[in-house]
């Protein structure tokens, strides 16, 4: 009989593109979504949380620089219902339930939705394909004042979770400004136009005259690749031009170049105007411009966006992999999409909304020393003697009734070394120790492990003596005497 082939074992290791999420980095995520949700509670929004999982109808022709819906995204075909896919962003299944529930929900309907996304894409250095959004829309108001609305919220926002004033900055522009320096421009070629907004959306990193060589003919980029351009005539780049650079040292300033830069565009004029007015409402609520401002660089690259836009960015410098300084970047981002819900009832409804990129915003509030990466461990009960288990439980059991973290060692208590070892992995505040000697003179041994490795890190011998890293207490103390170590650390 032929021997029977082993089967290998499985590889442990994450998929590519995936990572996975301990301790600290779990607690300080979900701290920053508590806050963030209290703001947005504040601000009168509710709740949403939908499924995973949508069909690919539903999230539609959206997805950035692809062709076919189920392309960047996990897709599947169900025998009975077609094509389903992981959900790529937030906002789709904020337009199917608008759509589904219309009937029941309140208009305007006021939602915030938190969770993770997943995107079907070549992964790269802090580029994962599952990773975390928090959103917060308005649907069914066509109002500029629910733009506002959204860009205050966000700058709220920022500030309750440890960004300062100062440094951040939300940037508002509007893709109707945009579409009438488009009409401007005479191009009725949709494939055209979408060159000339990835173009545009490049301002920031090539300068005005990378925007004239890449509307044109092409350029070298820093690699020395050549890249080619839209194939724009000099004169018909002009407007865009004037559009990049209409930026002022005042909104007034800055809105009357851009009255000359959309020249008689009746849709440019609006978006003029909207932004006009979403610039009063903030102003009126002591928002200025050194918290949000209007940027006509500011596009945003996703094609559903139908009016005001805007883009949160923080200005303070971080050092890159290769000890260069740069500054952080942008954390979030959003804008008006009135034709998203459209899609599934046919009527036109309006819509606007952010979302927060949270790793983006955590790696942010690292990088400004907001947050340790650390977490603070549980109290160990060690176990000097087996039989005595039930002691060491109702220790722990009264840590517990006093909101204190704690656990018993549950390993082999033979070697007691090894149970200090595993308190500090855990890193634990305290250990508690209690022999037979100790409980027989009714006491415990407090080791408060920060002090020690405090000492470690070089406390001098007298502020140790003054402190020391071990004392015995009371059995009856053990919850107040464990409650002032915590204080104290």
């Amino acid at each position: 009989m032929a021997k029977e082939k082993k089967q290998p074992r499985p590889r442990a290791e994450t998929p590519k593109g995936f990572r996975d999420y301990f301790g600290a980095e779990v607690e300080e995520r979900n701290a920053m979504l508590a806050e963030i949700a209290r703001v947005y509670a504040l601000y009168g929004f509710d709740p949403l949380e939908t499924s995973g999982v949508e069909t690919v109808e539903a999230l539609g022709k959206f997805l950035p620089d692809v062709d076919r819906p189920n392309e960047g995204v996990f897709a599947w075909q169900e025998e009975d219902s077609g094509w389903v896919a992981l959900r790529y962003d937030l906002t789709a299944p904020l337009a199917r339930v608008a759509a589904q529930y219309r009937n029941d929900l309140p208009s305007p309907y006021r939602r915030y939705a938190m969770g993770p996304v997943w995107r079907n894409e070549k992964p790269g250095p802090g580029r994962f394909r599952q990773f975390y959004q928090c959103d917060a829309d308005t649907v069914g108001s066509a109002s500029p004042a629910a733009d506002a609305e959204i860009c205050a919220m966000l700058a709220d926002t920022l500030e309750a979770v440890g960004i300062p004033r100062g440094d951040y900055l939300i940037r508002v522009n509007n893709r109707k400004v945009l579409n009438g320096v488009l009409e401007c421009m005479g191009l009725a070629d949709e494939g055209q136009r979408g060159a000339v907004l990835r173009t545009i959306d490049k301002f920031d990193k090539v300068g005005e005259q990378g925007v004239r060589e890449l509307l044109g003919k092409g350029r070298k980029d820093d690699s020395g690749a050549f890249i080619e351009g839209v194939g724009l005539e000099a004169v018909q780049a002009d407007p865009v031009v004037a559009f990049l650079t209409s930026k002022a040292a005042s909104a007034e300033e800055t809105f009357v170049n851009l009255r000359a830069a959309v020249g008689e565009s009746a849709i440019g004029a609006e978006g003029i105007a909207e932004l006009e007015q979403i610039a009063a409402l903030l102003a009126a609520q002591g928002y200025g411009p050194d918290r949000i401002e209007v940027d006509p660089s500011v596009v945003r690259g996703l094609g559903y966006y139908t009016g005001a836009v805007f883009e949160a960015e923080l200005t303070f410098e971080i050092t890159d992999e290769k000890g260069r300084p740069r500054q952080f970047g942008s954390v979030a981002g959003g804008g008006r999409y009135d034709d998203l819900v459209k899609r599934f009832t046919g009527q036109a409804v309006p819509a606007t909304g952010v979302s927060i990129g949270v790793d983006r915003l955590l790696a942010a509030l690292r990088a400004k020393g907001r947050l340790s990466g650390e977490t603070r461990g549980p109290v160990v009960v060690t176990v000097m003697d087996r039989e005595r288990m039930a002691d060491y439980q109702a220790m722990v059991g009264e840590l517990r009734a006093a909101g204190i973290r704690a656990e018993v060692y549950l390993g082999n208590p033979k070697n007691f070394g090894n149970q200090l070892k595993y308190a500090d992995k855990r890193q634990s505040p305290v250990a508690v120790i209690q022999g037979g000697d100790e409980a027989e003179r009714g006491v415990v041994q407090l080791k408060d492990l920060v002090l020690g490795a405090k000492l470690a890190e070089g406390l001098s011998r007298e502020e140790w003596a003054e402190q020391p890293a071990q004392v015995e207490v009371a059995r009856a103390d053990l919850v107040a005497e464990i409650a002032k170590m915590l204080d104290r650390a």
